[in-house]
């Protein structure tokens, strides 16, 4: 099965009921924001630099996370069933773009906190951070490498597609790297719920990864043994399925 996109004629009603759930979660949670964010910036405007560094190491793990998990279903084909593989493909190159995004702005704000300042120095070099420097260093680093892989898509081309590829597994570093900072250099690593985020994010990474590799030895060992010799001696008539299966192979991440 397919997926081919949903009825067109069904558009403005589908709209129409996202706007209104919006409204619904506006009108009731608003207010409560407001003025509690109205309470913070009265009472602990000095904290709002580190509330807000919080904030965005949480969402740039998650985005992270999200494209890890994407590109494994990717390579996978789970979600060849239900969305297009463009679709898909687009979504988890954006988690990783927004993920560096949200990365480097928690950077940032560190030189905001006043209660452990950080120079620009030591916000961009590994190991020079006047707190967990090792932690903090594993955090630098995956933001780094996480920019190569970034990098990647858009040179994907002019680098091929073995290297494109042999990119990507870096990610997996990135990820540990990303998590080990959470925990030992985050200052709720101490909360159940921040330890439930990186177990579950963690746990799912790891299934998938394994089950990916499961996969392709099972794909290895059904493959039959002259497979390749007869599509390197393929004619030159038959290469458009071969170049679509190409298409098709280099969209997995």
């Amino acid at each position: 099965m397919t997926f081919r996109g949903l009825d067109a004629r069904s558009r403005w009603l589908r709209w129409g009921l996202l706007a209104i759930g919006i409204g619904i979660v506006v009108g009731v949670a608003g207010p409560r924001a407001i003025a509690a964010l109205a309470t913070t910036w009265e009472t602990k405007r000095a904290m709002l630099p580190w509330v807000f560094e919080r904030l965005f190491a949480f969402l740039a793990y998650l985005a992270m996370t999200g494209s890890v998990v994407y590109g494994l279903l990717l390579s996978t084909k789970i979600l060849d069933a239900i969305a297009h593989r463009p679709i898909t493909f687009a979504l988890h190159q954006d988690l990783a773009s927004i993920g560096v995004g949200f990365a480097a702005v928690h950077g940032m704000l560190l030189a905001l906190d006043k209660s452990v300042p950080f120079t620009l120095a030591q916000i961009v070099v590994p190991g020079l951070a006047p707190y967990a420097p090792v932690w903090v260093a594993a955090g630098q680093l995956s933001l780094f490498l996480m920019a190569v892989v970034i990098a990647s898509f858009y040179l994907r081309r002019r680098i091929g597609q073995r290297a494109w590829r042999a990119l990507h597994y870096v990610t997996f570093l990135a990820f540990v790297g990303a998590t080990a900072h959470g925990i030992m250099a985050g200052t709720d690593s101490g909360s159940s719920w921040a330890w439930g985020l990186y177990a579950g994010s963690s746990i799912a990474v790891v299934f998938l990864l394994v089950y990916r590799i499961a996969l392709s030895a099972s794909r290895r060992r059904s493959r039959p043994d002259g497979a390749a010799r007869r599509v390197t001696a393929a004619p030159e008539v038959g290469r458009a399925p071969l170049v679509r299966a190409a298409t098709e192979a280099s969209l997995e991440a």
